[in-house]
């Protein structure tokens, strides 16, 4: 069983500010906004590079031979939702590019565990379904709401580095 530590003491007051609990109690350390919006940056700018690359291949496909506009049509829709789904595949431990790059991992709020099967998905949703979310937040927010996003009630991303800290801390004697 770890014990509680205090997380200022071992991680100073600006990263005890956000130190958070999994559900099965133990805690953790959420990123910064800006590292979040960093590695969500760099994982859209890869969906939208391969996306384009993809759609470049299948117009000088169909200059080649015609495949007609509703092949063509077929396949540009087909690419937007297989290519996350594809680079999701790379997600399965939590650390696809924008991760890497900003020493960040998707976990589950459970218990702080890898993604697994589900990371096809979550990276739909990161790279697909989060501008939808983000400009949704904004026009409500300039209309009178919140502007505050729901948040993922099964996954969030941790600072690694952090959060080990503060484990070791638990755990040694």
């Amino acid at each position: 069983m770890n014990r509680y530590v205090d997380p200022a003491a071992v991680l100073g007051p600006d990263l005890a500010k956000r130190v958070e609990p999994l559900r099965n109690g133990r805690r953790y350390v959420r990123p910064g906004s800006w590292t979040t919006a960093f590695a969500w940056l760099v994982d859209f700018a890869v969906y939208v590079v391969v996306l384009f690359v993809g759609i470049g291949l299948l117009a000088a496909r169909d200059s080649q031979s015609p495949l007609g506009s509703d092949v063509v049509g077929l396949g540009v829709i087909a690419l937007v939702l297989v290519v996350p789904l594809l680079y999701g595949m790379f997600y399965g431990n939590g650390r696809a590019l924008g991760g890497l790059l900003t020493g960040t991992r998707l976990v589950r709020l459970k218990d702080g565990g890898r993604l697994g099967a589900s990371a096809p998905w979550a990276m739909l949703v990161r790279v697909l379904l989060m501008p939808f979310l983000l400009v949704a937040i904004l026009v409500g927010s300039f209309s009178g709401g919140t502007g505050s996003p729901p948040g993922s009630l099964r996954r969030s991303s941790i600072d690694i580095e952090a959060s080990n800290r503060l484990w070791a801390a638990e755990s040694a004697p």
